[in-house]
């Protein structure tokens, strides 16, 4: 929830502004970012509608769960 709040109030429009404001994430390919979360215990992955400023979750899980997944697919 923390991270919702925090990213409700930005208004992206390209994965700059999104990298800019959490340099540890990762920009991959589908509009998809990769968030670190609870001090790198989890993985968020984000697909990122920057026209609209629209963000839809793809995986909320541990690092166990996200190394089984195709980030660019989910």
């Amino acid at each position: 929830m923390a991270w919702f709040r925090e990213v409700e109030k930005e208004d992206w429009d390209g994965p700059v502004k999104a990298k800019a404001k959490y340099r540890n994430a990762s920009i991959v390919g589908g509009n998809r970012v990769v968030f670190n979360i609870k001090g790198n215990d989890y993985r968020l992955v984000v697909q990122i509608n920057y026209p609209f400023r629209v963000i839809y979750v793809r995986f909320a899980g541990t690092h166990t769960e996200y190394d089984k997944i195709d980030v660019e697919e989910v």
